[in-house]
């Protein structure tokens, strides 16, 4: 059983930058694929980035692409989102998500273990 809690949202103008944290219980932390997810008012959730267990291998959505970078610490069962450039439209509830694989993919059901989320508001 892995436990995820994220911290780090928050209020911020258009271009401006956040980073988010993601701290996992545990300590097979290094054994797991994690990813981020976000989450807007009446839309459907959607994958936003993705870092193998190794951290060697990321994936971005193209939406975030060039501006957000996923990275992770497994010394400190801690995964992060640095988000710079934000705009708007990347107003959302982000949850972190933990597979129990070494990579996972782009879908929901990809994930094992979710965060309760944070939320992140940019204002223009």
């Amino acid at each position: 059983q892995v436990q995820l809690v994220e911290s780090g949202g928050g209020l911020v103008q258009a271009g401006g930058s956040l980073r988010l944290s993601c701290a996992a219980s545990g300590r097979t932390f290094s054994r797991y694929a994690m990813g981020w997810f976000r989450q807007a008012p009446g839309k459907e959730r959607e994958f936003v980035a993705a870092i193998s267990a190794s951290g060697g291998y990321t994936d971005y959505a193209d939406s975030v692409k060039g501006r957000f970078t996923i990275s992770r610490g497994n010394a400190k069962n801690t995964m992060y989102l640095q988000m710079n450039s934000l705009k708007p439209e990347d107003t959302a509830v982000y949850y972190c998500a933990a597979a129990k694989t070494v990579v996972a993919g782009r879908e929901s059901y990809d994930y094992d273990y979710w965060g309760q989320g944070t939320q992140v508001t940019v204002s223009s």
